[in-house]
């Protein structure tokens, strides 16, 4: 797909997997490709549980579906992005904590390989500097991301805190993630962060890692966060 259809400036809702296996993942996929979710987040533990296979599984089942590998890549830059493009990844993340020849490597593999590569600022010092000097080097996108134990540990820690700032700092596209609330991520598109992410806790049970709701209660919710970010509510 053209980075003109993928990054046009139009939101786009994406569903984090961060389940543990495919027998969880699958028909949690399922259930919000019916409800209209745009892009595949083949998260953290799903890749540490089932592996690339997981990507590869959910590219095959839904090719229309960009799909994002969470690998948080901290080395080998070229090579681990290689292997997540290589099995159909459409983006992969890179760590701003990493080595900068680890960014520019994913970097290379995305040019390489038709992909894109989203810079993850998660407990960098200074994330203004980090979205910039990843702007420079030719990232695609910026997460600000606050992680699950960071938030856990420092209570009322968000990745708004830090939104506004690096939003007038770079002019690529932004995702914000970690502990929003569902009313929290569907107001994103209007402070700046149009790559809407929609997962633990919200549609996956947040330290369990399984999915957070029966088929039908967790179709309700994803389609109505969908329209919602899409300005369809009613």
């Amino acid at each position: 797909m053209a980075k003109a259809t993928l990054l046009d400036g139009t939101p786009k809702v994406q569903l984090s997997l961060d389940l543990q296996t495919m027998a969880d993942a699958m028909p949690t996929a399922a259930i919000a490709v019916r409800a209209g979710v745009d892009w595949l987040e083949v998260g953290t533990p799903l890749i540490l549980g089932e592996g690339l296979h997981a990507v590869a599984a959910l590219h095959d089942a839904y090719p229309e579906h960009p799909i994002v590998a969470d690998l948080k890549t901290m080395d080998a830059g070229y090579l681990e992005a290689e292997m997540m493009f290589r099995s159909g990844a459409s983006f992969v993340v890179v760590m701003g904590q990493a080595h900068e020849h680890t960014i520019r490597e994913a970097v290379r593999a995305a040019r390489a390989f038709g992909g894109y590569v989203m810079g993850d600022i998660m407990l960098c010092a200074d994330k203004v500097a980090m979205a910039r000097a990843m702007e420079s080097m030719g990232v695609d996108v910026v997460v600000v991301h606050t992680g699950l134990d960071e938030r856990h540990a420092e209570i009322g820690k968000s990745p708004l805190d830090d939104l506004k700032a690096v939003r007038a700092a770079v002019s690529l596209p932004l995702q914000a993630v970690g502990g929003l609330s569902i009313d929290q991520a569907a107001q994103c598109p209007s402070l700046g962060a149009p790559l809407v992410v929609i997962g633990a806790p919200l549609a996956v049970a947040d330290y369990e890692l399984k999915p957070g709701a029966d088929a039908d209660t967790l179709f309700t919710t994803i389609k109505s966060f969908v329209d919602r970010v899409k300005g369809r509510a009613s």
